[in-house]
């Protein structure tokens, strides 16, 4: 575990906190007017690899030796030039600032961040963090490298859990939950629809299912897998066979058949390790499979997509067993199809080489057009 220190006078800025991957859903822009919960899980922080925030540039003013440099293979819009290695924490988890009311920007609902770091060491001034809490973003407070640094806490050590742990014990995430709103129709609170996580996670799995792909058709298996990718895929990706076929695969998992292209796998929530054949309990280390390619999504929409949570048919009567879920009143459903994520989609296809195929860029350039036919 680590608490972060203030670089100008060595305060503490932090309960301390233990490090885990960075969630799928960082940079989502979810709605119009939605109140996201916080993005990270309360005692934990998170590295990002890449700037956040102004200063920006646009493409144009971007050398294309410097964009490949800095890990983007694709146009975009605007790429941000501040530092990065900023670490991601829970509001909570702040302690010793102060808000600088000057910084904070002429957001809609809460502070965007958009005037760089709003939040300064309260011993010394100096700006140590960014709060994040308008609409449609995920709150979150970012803590710029060059601002803090982390020190270890004596005593603590935090090993991570194994794949077998994490498949008996991981939390699923469901597919679907109730939206936070301001204020909507006729006063309400909330509306009900699929996960924003699910979205963005589907966003980013899009990504490099197009990259395995190479530009041929992809079946995925029936069920919640196919409510997710199936309708996408096949708009993105021309007909007709030969096709290639992917598979879930992960922790506790029977070894798939022979002739599987592509294996749709589990993220570690603490290690950002992506598993692989050979890391699993039950798999030989032969291997047909050797040459599959893999796809990452977080744990906890992997969990949900190898077993679904059920439903029963028809209310249950007398005492509940546990873990048995009632449907009275009935389950709520989402009132349209799933749609991934085009800006998760959109920010991971940048980020991978293979977006340098002609076919794929082509593909990708696609994904800034609207259609009445968009899967998203």
């Amino acid at each position: 575990m680590f608490v972060f220190l203030c670089a100008g006078c060595g305060a503490e800025l932090t309960v301390p906190l233990s490090q885990v991957s960075l969630p799928a859903h960082t940079r989502q822009q979810y709605g119009d007017g939605t109140r996201l919960p916080v993005l990270m899980e309360s005692g934990t922080f998170a590295v990002d690899p890449d700037p956040w925030g102004g200063p920006w540039r646009t493409w144009d003013e971007i050398d294309p030796g410097e964009a490949e440099a800095r890990g983007i293979h694709a146009p975009v819009y605007s790429l941000p030039d501040s530092r990065t290695g900023a670490s991601v924490i829970a509001p909570g988890d702040i302690r010793g600032t102060r808000l600088i009311p000057e910084k904070l920007g002429g957001s809609c609902c809460g502070p965007d961040g958009a005037d760089g770091p709003n939040m300064a060491c309260e011993a010394c001034g100096l700006p140590v963090a960014t709060r994040i809490d308008d609409c449609s973003l995920w709150q979150a407070v970012r803590l710029p490298s060059g601002a803090v640094h982390r020190a270890p806490v004596d005593g603590s050590h935090d090993a991570p859990l194994s794949w077998a742990e994490l498949a008996a014990t991981g939390q699923k995430t469901p597919p679907f939950e109730a939206i936070p709103v301001w204020r909507g129709p006729r006063g309400a609170t909330h509306y009900w629809s699929w996960s924003p996580r699910w979205e963005a996670a589907a966003g980013q799995a899009l990504a490099h299912l197009l990259v395995a792909s190479q530009g041929r058709p992809v079946t995925v298996p029936d069920g919640p897998a196919a409510d997710v990718f199936r309708r996408t895929l096949d708009a993105l990706l021309p007909p007709g066979p030969p096709g290639r076929r992917a598979v879930l695969a992960g922790p506790g998992q029977p070894s798939p058949d022979a002739g599987v292209d592509i294996l749709l796998v589990p993220v570690h929530p603490q290690t950002g390790q992506i598993w692989a054949p050979e890391t699993g309990q039950t798999w030989a280390p032969v291997d047909r499979t050797a040459s599959a390619h893999l796809v990452p999504l977080p744990l906890g929409v992997w969990l949900w997509l190898v077993s679904p949570q059920p439903h029963l048919p028809v209310p249950a009567s007398g005492r509940l067993p546990q873990d048995v879920l009632r449907d009275d009143p009935p389950p709520q459903l989402p009132h349209s199809l799933f749609r991934a994520d085009r800006r998760t989609l959109q920010y991971t296809l940048a980020r991978l080489p293979a977006v340098r195929a002609p076919w794929l860029r082509t593909l990708y350039e696609t994904l800034t057009q609207r259609s009445p036919a968009d899967p998203f």
